[in-house]
């Protein structure tokens, strides 16, 4: 029987040789592809080496985001940490690099408030303003814009600006009452044309219509009417401001109108000012004025901390605006025992 041998135009031979070819682009197209899948790990493995020892660069980030496919909200929550170190210039370099490739409204949006809250909590309150101010242009409704705006007008001084932002947050139907009256205040107490009566004046008639600025109204007149003050100390509740009043200078002090007061006769026999009761209703101010009528002098005296009862945080300084919640004017005085330094240092002289 003669051998079977396969002509080039025998159809079979094509067919072997079809295959033969697929077979060859797919061991070359797997290989290819595995080659690369190495180069790519090798490549990650190193970023990934680079971040662990924090040494990630702006350009890294748009790598792994468009290289790897690596979720938004994982290359968002690295680039936080430098936040949690307080590196705000570095974070603010990659927020604005990611800026550049990200194209999806929604994730640009959340990049631009990153963004703005960054230069907010740097202290770069003009840019953070451009960059609200951006946002509002093609989401005006956006809640958290217009509250960071807010602030940053009111530390900006712009108080007209301010309110404008409040009739905006009017418009959505969120509650700026207590905003709106710290803004009108503010405008009255950094007011230039006025004098300072006019300015007593116009803050005792708020004062009286809202109460919640007694603390302010109070710190106006310690500085610039203290006559006025002790003349209506009587309508002021001096529990929320007791350490000004334990601060005073003792010449700045109307002791006929102490002496009228229960509340401040207590401070000041506390402060060691004065020896006209025994006891306080106040536990702390009653151990003061025992320790004021020890044949030795005991250096104790008084330390503030501020409440806020909004978020619970506690505050070493009175701060009218939260710096953690950012809410108005909602610390609460808590006063106790500590030791007198002042009075250790006189000592060791």
């Amino acid at each position: 029987m003669d051998s079977i041998v396969l002509d080039y135009r025998d159809p079979l031979f094509s067919v072997i040789i079809f295959f033969t070819l697929i077979f060859l682009i797919s061991f070359i197209t797997y290989s290819f592809g595995l080659y690369k899948e190495k180069n790519a790990r090798k490549d990650y493995r190193k970023l990934l080496n680079r971040f662990e020892l924090g040494k990630l660069k702006e350009e890294d980030y748009v790598h792994l985001y468009k290289t790897y496919n690596l979720p938004f909200d994982s290359i968002i929550l690295l680039a936080s940490s430098f936040l949690h170190k307080g590196d705000y210039n570095k974070a603010i370099s990659v927020y604005l690099a990611l800026l550049e490739h990200v194209t999806d409204r929604v994730k640009k949006e959340e990049l631009l408030e990153l963004l703005g809250s960054t230069y907010f909590k740097g202290g770069f309150l003009q840019r953070s303003k451009e960059i609200y101010l951006k946002i509002l242009k093609f989401s005006p409704r956006n809640e958290n814009a217009l509250k960071h705006l807010l602030i940053i007008n009111e530390k900006l001084k712009e108080y007209d600006k301010a309110l404008e932002v409040i009739e905006a947050l009017d418009e959505l139907e969120i509650d700026t009452i207590r905003e709106r009256i710290y803004v009108e205040t503010l405008r009255i107490l950094n007011n230039t044309e006025l004098t300072y009566e006019d300015k007593t004046d116009k803050l005792y008639s708020f004062y009286k219509m809202n109460h919640i600025i007694e603390r302010l109204f109070v710190q106006y007149l310690i500085q610039y009417n203290k006559e006025f003050l002790w003349s209506h100390i009587d309508e002021f509740d001096v529990t929320k401001f007791i350490d000004l009043l334990w601060y005073l200078d003792f010449n700045d002090i109307d002791f006929d109108a102490v002496s009228n007061n229960e509340q401040l006769n207590q401070i000041y026999n506390a402060k060691g000012y004065l020896q006209t009761c025994n006891h306080s209703s106040d536990f702390v101010f009653d151990i003061l004025i025992a320790l004021n009528k020890h044949e030795h002098k005991i250096p104790v005296t008084l330390d503030f901390e501020f409440i806020c009862t909004s978020c619970k945080h506690i505050h070493p300084i009175y701060e009218s605006r939260c710096p953690h919640c950012h809410n108005i004017l909602t610390y609460k005085i808590k006063h106790n025992l500590a030791k007198d330094l002042n009075e250790r240092n006189q000592s060791l002289q």
